[in-house]
């Protein structure tokens, strides 16, 4: 993975570079992405799965309403992974 800088990014610089960039956006701005790299099925599987996850494991509020976004977030963070992985890092 790199930057344009020639510099690498490890899988944990990247994970806080995307939740940086998502505290920047507006709601607006994340429905866009969300809608430009997320197929709607994934969405519904991340929400049915969340609230599944969240019955199971007895999570109160707030962090019962927060699974859905983590969910989401580490699904862009594995595409964002997956898109920046040049042939040569496989």
């Amino acid at each position: 993975m790199s930057l344009t800088g020639g510099e690498r990014l490890g899988r944990e610089e990247l994970a806080w570079e995307l939740v940086e960039l998502f505290d920047e956006l507006s709601v607006e701005q994340m429905n866009e992405l969300l809608a430009k790299n997320v197929p709607l099925e994934t969405l519904r599987f991340i929400a049915a799965y969340s609230e599944d996850f969240t019955e199971v494991h007895s999570l109160a509020e707030p962090t019962g309403r927060r699974v859905p976004n983590l969910v989401v977030l580490g699904y862009l963070l594995a595409l964002l992974e997956q898109r920046l992985i040049e042939p040569d890092d496989e």
